[in-house]
């Protein structure tokens, strides 16, 4: 029987969510790193008891924290991404942080602001700036959303540990071929429309990109202007944001076991960033975007005047598959199927992120 492990990651540290075999009862425990914001944390799917959080604290800066034993405990690991003195950068926070490959068991990956992408071969103790990225002609076209130009969605194809994609906000989503030493914009059908060329090759608000483990070709996309979905890597978009009540949106969640499902939770608007007729509903597709579903069975449907941020969403891959939500007011949702809500806990700090993962 599986057991669930959420990592919730807020304003105010880390909390965890663990569940019973049936995910009907939930234990809440925390915060570890307190007084950190807590950007993004997971538990590496290459091995659960090793965890990693992007950690930023407005004195005393932005780490990356591990843990060895399945998020109880967490400690700062050996050395923390920076970029070179003459490079004119400096890490003003660590937005996400990836496992790299299976083939690669201690490689990481940490998505930083301003914009750019390090690696680590050795789970923290030495970080590259993967200055290629950085040197992309279309560099010139990346401008600092409202929440600053991040990088963020790392994500590597289970296939090749060479093929890696990233996406910026705003700057539009990359990939690379060749494990990082060259780059694509890869947005061809995805629309800008607060730049003179609605659709230009990059400069795109990319809010949220995910990779379908079982079909890796196949990816999702919650954008600034729309939800797309790719068949082919990236090489183009189709949007699907018909049938939804808005194009604007942060989050977006896959089941592993079906291509063709996933879960997105539409927000009125980029000045409103609160969701739809204050209504919180989670919308459902099972045939790729063609249709969508209002999941509300559990959920406030009137005066919700909340966000749910990037990372804020997730899914467990089980059968069925659950899905999970943090929202700004720092309430915490779990479904056991997609579809009917329970709230786990309340009044947390403002929830930045959260992620699942089913052990056993």
């Amino acid at each position: 029987m599986s057991r669930v492990t959420l990592l919730v990651g807020t304003r105010k540290g880390l909390f965890r969510a663990t569940s019973d075999a049936a995910r009907d009862r939930w234990r809440l425990d925390g915060p570890r790193i307190e007084g950190y914001e807590v950007y993004h944390a997971i538990l590496d799917p290459r091995d659960a008891s090793r965890g990693y959080a992007a950690a930023n604290h407005i004195v005393w800066g932005s780490h990356i924290y591990r843990s060895e034993d399945g998020g109880g405990s967490w400690a700062p690991a050996p050395h923390r991404p920076i970029f070179p003195a003459d490079s004119g950068y400096e890490v003003k926070a660590i937005w996400h942080v990836a496992p790299a490959h299976a083939q690669t068991p201690d490689a990481l990956y940490a998505g930083v602001e301003p914009a750019g992408l390090f690696t680590s071969p050795d789970r923290g103790v030495t970080w590259e700036w993967n200055e290629a990225l950085d040197n992309h002609p279309t560099r010139a076209s990346w401008q600092p959303a409202k929440g600053g130009l991040a990088l963020h969605s790392v994500l590597v194809d289970p296939r090749d540990r060479s093929r890696i994609f990233v996406s910026l906000s705003a700057g539009g989503c990359y990939r690379s071929d060749d494990g990082g030493a060259t780059w694509l914009a890869a947005n061809r059908g995805v629309r800008a429309e607060f730049l003179p060329d609605p659709y230009p090759e990059a400069g795109q608000c990319v809010h949220s990109v995910r990779m379908h483990a079982a079909r890796p070709d196949r990816l999702y996309q919650q954008n600034h202007c729309g939800t797309y979905r790719s068949d082919d890597g990236g090489a183009r978009w189709e949007e699907i944001s018909r049938g939804l009540p808005s194009d604007f949106g942060y989050v977006i969640g896959l089941d592993p076991g079906d291509p063709d499902r996933c879960w997105v939770v539409p927000e009125a608007s980029s000045h409103m960033r609160s969701v739809c007729d204050a209504r919180l509903r989670v919308y459902e597709t099972s045939d790729a975007g063609r249709t969508w579903t209002a999941r509300t069975a559990g959920l406030p449907q009137e005066h919700a005047y909340v966000s749910i941020l990037r990372e804020a969403l997730d899914t467990d891959g089980l059968d069925p598959c659950g899905v999970y939500f943090g929202t700004s007011t720092g309430h915490l949702y779990a479904s056991r199927d997609g579809r009917e809500w329970t709230l786990i806990a309340a009044h947390l700090p403002k929830i930045l992120s959260v992620t699942a993962t089913s052990t056993g």
